[in-house]
């Protein structure tokens, strides 16, 4: 039995060869017509010779509610915000607009507020979508194994860590080296804690063996937790004699990841990306004046990071078939994941909590912008042009 969609499309099509036929044809289309439909005939007549006009579709026109003032103020704060993601920006914005309000950067009419907190993470993407920018460049890598003392260095098992306790660490070298890695030239070292996403980064003049561990040292002095444990890839500037008496002196657990598996430190991998890469680039720097002024540049960035910067953790996930769901926690910042986890200090989160009112971000973010223009300014052209002219 046809339904009346159908019905009406057959309809449509057969009315213009009826009207445009001969009495005699019209006989056979109507034959046909009512074959097909299942019309008494004097019904098949009367729509062929008066068909019904063909519906209007009235879509109602809705409001918008998110108006251009409320468009303005969510591009300013998601540039402030380093530009990430709705599901990240959305959750952080109460925090935001009050850190913002509290050092005069930011002021606005009580109705566009209230849309703002109101405003979900799609609709925010949507409203950000012409704004945004994508870039993807390919990096250099230069880790190297060091193969001496890889037995005495288990290879890590999730078994082995508490990744629900902070002071668990990855930690990874990103280099500086433009598009070739001829010559010396500076080292990012960065540290990020798995269970806060708490980051640090290290500027360094080279990746030397006692250089790395004296970085590791000082980094775990300014640390918000006691270093539990640290976890690097296989390059030799880790696997050492100096780091691994340096670990078993101090009860630090040592481990190391797989070769060849990158997943394995997927948490400090994120943050080569999204920090070093982002923020600091992919030009070559050499000398100990760049190295000042990328120092600089991480000082500050260690605290927009970490207290402006809020951060998405794996909850669970499950496979359906060909596919992978995945299932993320409220964004929140690694300030906020300190603060709330039980096993850290009262007296550390007393320190971070002074810290915390006189932090204002868009003030990070312009003093952050002017560092990375110092630091430009440093970069060794002559291998680019070498790079890209290798004739000359």
């Amino acid at each position: 039995m046809m339904s009346i969609r159908s019905k009406r499309e057959v309809l449509e099509r057969v009315v213009r060869r009826y009207w445009a036929a001969r009495r005699a044809e019209k006989g056979r289309i109507l034959d046909e017509f009512v074959a097909i439909t299942g019309y008494h005939r004097k019904y098949a007549i009367h729509v062929l010779r008066h068909p019904p006009e063909p519906r209007r579709v009235h879509r109602r026109q809705r409001r918008r509610l998110y108006t251009q003032p409320v468009q303005a103020a969510l591009i300013r704060l998601w540039r402030i915000a380093n530009c990430i993601c709705g599901k990240r920006l959305v959750p952080y914005l109460p925090e935001l607009v009050a850190a913002l309000e509290r050092h005069h950067e930011l002021q606005l009419e009580p109705q566009v507020k209230s849309l703002l907190l109101r405003i979900s993470p799609a609709t925010a993407d949507r409203l950000l979508r012409a704004e945004r920018q994508q870039r993807r460049r390919i990096s250099l890598g230069t880790t190297k194994p060091g193969s001496l003392l890889k037995k005495g260095i288990p290879i890590r098992t999730f078994t082995a860590w508490d990744d629900e306790c902070p002071g668990f660490l990855e930690v990874d070298l990103v280099a500086h080296c433009g598009p070739t890695t001829q010559g010396q030239y500076l080292y990012s070292l960065v540290l990020t804690d798995i269970c806060t996403g708490w980051t640090e980064c290290v500027a360094l003049l080279n990746r030397g063996q006692r250089q790395v561990c004296d970085a590791i040292a000082a980094v775990r002095q300014d640390l918000p937790f006691p270093l539990l444990g640290i976890d690097s890839d296989n390059g030799s500037e880790f696997i050492n004699d100096i780091l691994l008496r340096y670990c078993r002196r101090e009860h630090i657990t040592f481990t190391r990841s797989r070769e060849y598996h990158k997943n394995d430190q997927a948490h400090v991998e994120q943050k080569n990306w999204s920090v070093v890469r982002q923020i600091v680039g992919h030009d070559r720097y050499e000398g100990e004046l760049a190295c000042r002024r990328l120092a600089a540049l991480y000082h500050v960035l260690h605290r927009y990071i970490n207290f402006c910067q809020p951060q998405l953790k794996l909850v669970a996930k499950q496979r359906i078939g060909s596919k992978l769901k995945k299932w993320y926690d409220t964004a929140t910042t690694p300030y906020q994941r300190v603060q709330a986890a039980q096993t850290i200090a009262a007296d550390h989160k007393a320190r971070l909590a002074t810290q915390y009112p006189s932090i204002n971000p868009a003030a990070l973010l312009r003093s952050i912008e002017s560092l990375q223009n110092e630091l430009w300014s440093t970069a060794i052209v002559r291998f680019m042009n070498e790079a890209t002219n290798p004739s000359k």
